[in-house]
């Protein structure tokens, strides 16, 4: 089966790319087979940067 990830981040928790890893884990524990895309979000506030770079193969200054 083939899964999107794409979550925001859990503000003061963890971040859009820690969340996209915690759910994979879970994912790949029920699903050995399992075809992950993941896409971390943001939604123009906290993170928004970390994951357009991230996105882009870019870096933050």
């Amino acid at each position: 089966m083939r899964y999107l990830i794409s979550p925001d981040s859990f503000k003061g928790s963890i971040s859009s790319a820690e969340a996209c890893e915690a759910i994979s884990l879970g994912i790949r524990k029920a699903d050995k087979n399992a075809v992950i895309h993941i896409r971390p979000m943001a939604d123009g506030g906290e993170g928004t940067l970390e994951a357009l770079t991230k996105r882009k193969s870019g870096s933050e200054c």
